[in-house]
């Protein structure tokens, strides 16, 4: 379908399997975090991010041992000079937009915290500006303040609103993008920096940021923790958040080593869309029209930001030629007639489900209570 879509080498698995457990891992990442910290009444945010630090400070030491996925390291000459200047820094940000991003569940709905991100790039965008990485242009300020009226119309529109929810949210898109252009300075300066994939990135910033959450969980929520509130979560799911944390990086350093950019940014809108989807649908969380109506703009800018008119429309005329090639009983689309079929009647029954239960669905309970009923 695509030539982006090319880079496995034979006999590994298709890219599609990598895009798709890059996405169920993020998105479950972000759900375990929200059920844990709403559910379980545990408001110890800056401990949960520092816990998911140690596990992978610990798994990346292990794998480093026992596997060859950190051999990487071995290429980077880490000195006491690029440590103190570049990995530092660098995990200190990675700390503060840990915990801002941990900290925003307690007071926002998952869909709404996916619609404020999209103001992320505006936020790398200005700090490459002034970090003169990118000269400024009209064209791209005007894009970004169509993405930016977007995610303030989805603002307007959302039911619970809260400030504090959208201080931390903005909290942790700075600290990212301070993060992000941090590392772009370092890789134009510093060859070193060019040989650490995301997995050998967390080898060394993991360490950094568990020590800092220490620090500022030891200040804020030390005082009021107790240990039956590990009980009340559990020891086995909390290895198990770490762990799905922890495999995001994993899954992260395939679909980088696999796919090109231009798949990842399509990846993450896509991602960010199946989310709302899933927080509306088994969550009960209600999205209004005038969020629909800023999402979209919002979206829309996005990819056209991210992409460009020439690459949208050149993959718009691929899906377009492989849509006919799977509908056409001539076509030739790599799969049997039967399986054409198959798969085109499966598209529309399930968009026929979707709208059906849109029709009926009042928002007074979740898809999930809807299944297996109401207690």
């Amino acid at each position: 379908m695509s030539a982006h879509m090319e880079k496995a080498t034979g006999g590994g698995l298709h890219p599609a399997l990598y895009i798709a457990s890059w996405i169920f891992f993020s998105n479950s990442t972000i759900l375990f975090n929200k059920w844990i910290l709403d559910n379980k009444e545990t408001p110890f945010t800056v401990i949960l991010t520092c816990w998911h630090m140690i596990f992978s400070t610990v798994a990346t030491q292990v794998l480093a041992r026992t596997t060859t996925m950190l051999d990487g390291r071995k290429e980077v000459k880490m000195t006491g000079r690029i440590y103190l200047r570049s990995v530092v820094p660098i995990g200190l940000l990675y700390s503060g937009s840990l915990v801002c991003s941990n900290m925003v569940y307690m007071y926002l709905s998952v869909s709404f915290i996916q619609m404020l991100k999209a103001a992320a790039p505006v936020a790398v965008l200005l700090f490459s500006w002034a970090w003169r990485l990118k000269e400024p242009s009209a064209k791209t300020f005007a894009n970004v303040c169509v993405i930016v009226l977007g995610v303030m119309i989805a603002s307007l529109g959302e039911i619970s609103f809260s400030w504090i929810g959208v201080i931390y949210q903005l909290g942790g898109i700075v600290f990212e993008a301070l993060r992000l252009t941090m590392i772009e300075v370092m890789l134009a300066g510093d060859s070193e920096q060019k040989k650490m994939d995301p997995l050998v990135s967390l080898y060394y910033y993991a360490p950094v940021c568990a020590v800092t959450n220490i620090f500022v969980a030891l200040i804020v929520e030390a005082k009021t923790f107790q240990v039956a509130d590990l009980v009340n979560v559990g020891i086995v799911m909390l290895v198990l958040n770490a762990l799905v944390a922890f495999m995001l990086n994993v899954a992260s350093v395939m679909l980088i080593g696999k796919t090109s950019s231009l798949v990842l940014t399509l990846s993450g809108i896509l991602k960010n869309i199946l989310l709302i989807v899933v927080a509306v649908l088994f969550y009960a969380e209600k999205v209004t029209f005038m969020q629909f109506v800023g999402y979209s703009i919002a979206l829309a800018a996005l990819t056209y930001y991210s992409l460009g008119w020439d690459v949208i429309k050149s993959r718009s005329v691929a899906v377009a030629d492989w849509t006919r090639a799977m509908v056409s009983p001539s076509g030739d689309a790599g799969l049997s007639p039967a399986v054409r079929r198959a798969m085109i009647l499966g598209v529309v029954m399930l968009v026929l489900v979707l709208v059906t239960f849109a029709m009926f669905y009042d928002g007074t309970y979740s898809l999930k209570e809807a299944i297996i009923g109401r207690r």
